[in-house]
């Protein structure tokens, strides 16, 4: 008897962390929008449309600036849960927190197609 409430106990402890991700193509795969693959694979003035396209997959938003360039954005979001411990008679969370990313990346192109500027907001709260 004593096991079982144990088991139960460890299974309600190890399920209470949810984390639910929202990226660019919506996959489970692991997104390489992170400020590692910006800083190693954007270079201003030679990166091109298509090899962006080929980094990170169509852009969440396309629009043009005041000087008519194309302007791509791109944003990762992720949220955890993190309950605190179940009170097992009452049946209720004695505690719960939420912390969230984002991660947003704003693409300048020039008139032939390549980056001319770029820059990153990430925060945590």
């Amino acid at each position: 008897m004593v096991g079982s409430l144990l088991s139960g106990l460890l299974i309600l402890s190890l399920s209470a962390c949810n984390s639910y991700r929202y990226g660019t193509e919506g996959s489970a795969e692991k997104s390489n929008l992170t400020m590692g693959v910006v800083k190693s694979k954007i270079v201003k003035g030679e990166t091109t449309q298509d090899e962006i396209l080929k980094l990170f997959g169509s852009p969440n938003l396309v629009s043009k600036n005041k000087s008519n360039r194309e302007v791509w954005s791109y944003n990762k979001m992720s949220v955890e849960n993190k309950a605190g411990s179940t009170d097992f008679f009452a049946g209720q969370r004695a505690s719960q927190s939420t912390s969230s990313k984002s991660f947003d990346l704003i693409i300048t192109f020039d008139e032939n197609d390549v980056v001319a500027d770029y820059s990153v907001v990430s925060t945590a709260y």
